[in-house]
């Protein structure tokens, strides 16, 4: 098969593994400590990055130690910020909405990008960056004004949001940071430093709240999260990206959220409500409107 036909068909692929992370989350909620599946995950992660990059991760420790405070920044915001709040939020939200709460992610970058580092905005992502946030806004009030009025929001979404907006400053910064190291490095040696940033709260949360289920359930969910949810879905895109460039890429990013709904009614037996449907109807026009001066 060549490479653009895998990549065609790798498009279909990726969306799974990252809604993986969403279904994860939902479905460790009640037996697995937030902040300990996120340090897991990433320390997993990067052993498995470690163990496939072998010698290469070596020679390009000399490169890390002088790039480490920038790896030690994405890593707390990207792997610590984006990875604890998703698996926070899913202690009272569901995958559905986290899924659609992520999807304004793209949304929130361009925003980001404007106000860091002033990239033009013109008026059709403006139309797009109100379209998603209403679509935001419409699954975080599931449909009802009365809602925002009693101020009765469900904290879960409140975390998912702040996860989203932590992705997106960590795709930002990643961005305009430069780095001598490539892609695959660049990506261990974040995730190390995301283990790092985390390993504090981590012990914390094991005084506070106890330490994760010695279980080989436990092990099994750490296992999927590192080999799918993050090396599987990053090595994928990164496949769909050389493949068919940036801009058609970018289309995984209107896939996700559709996937973690199908996902979770499939497997967590979540319902897909009017609200869900209302949002995604403006959370996925308006990523294509704010993000279409793809490269």
């Amino acid at each position: 098969m060549s490479s653009h036909r895998l990549a065609h068909a790798l498009m279909f692929v990726a969306p799974a593994m990252f809604a993986t992370n969403m279904l994860v989350a939902r479905a460790t909620a009640e037996v697995f400590p937030p902040v300990a599946l996120a340090f897991w995950r990433w320390t997993a992660t990067t052993l498995l990055m470690a163990l496939l990059l072998r010698g290469a991760l070596w020679t390009s420790r000399d490169v890390a130690r002088a790039e480490w405070r920038s790896l030690l920044a994405l890593g707390a915001i990207g792997m610590g910020v984006c990875g604890a709040f998703v698996y926070l939020g899913a202690h009272t939200t569901s995958a559905t909405n986290l899924g659609l709460i992520y999807a304004a992610a793209p949304v929130l970058i361009v925003l980001l990008g404007r106000a860091l580092f002033g990239e033009i905005l013109r008026v059709p992502q403006a139309l797009g960056i109100a379209l998603s946030l209403a679509g935001v806004l419409v699954v975080v009030l599931r449909g009802s004004l009365d809602t925002l009025l009693g101020l009765r929001f469900a904290i879960g979404d409140i975390w998912a949001f702040g996860g989203a907006v932590g992705w997106a400053v960590y795709t930002v910064l990643l961005r305009h940071w430069p780095s001598r190291l490539g892609f695959n490095l660049r990506f261990t040696w974040i995730a190390a430093g995301g283990v790092a940033a985390l390993a504090p709260f981590a012990v914390a949360e094991a005084f506070l709240a106890g330490p994760p289920p010695a279980t080989a359930a436990s092990a099994g969910w750490i296992a999927l999260l590192a080999t799918i949810a993050s090396v599987g879905a990053y090595q994928t895109y990164g496949l769909v990206q050389r493949g068919l460039g940036t801009a058609r890429a970018g289309l995984i990013l209107y896939l996700i959220p559709l996937y973690t709904a199908g996902l979770a009614a499939l497997f967590l037996g979540e319902r897909f409500a009017l609200h869900h449907a209302i949002g995604a109807a403006l959370v996925l026009p308006g990523i294509f409107l704010a993000t279409r001066r793809a490269e």
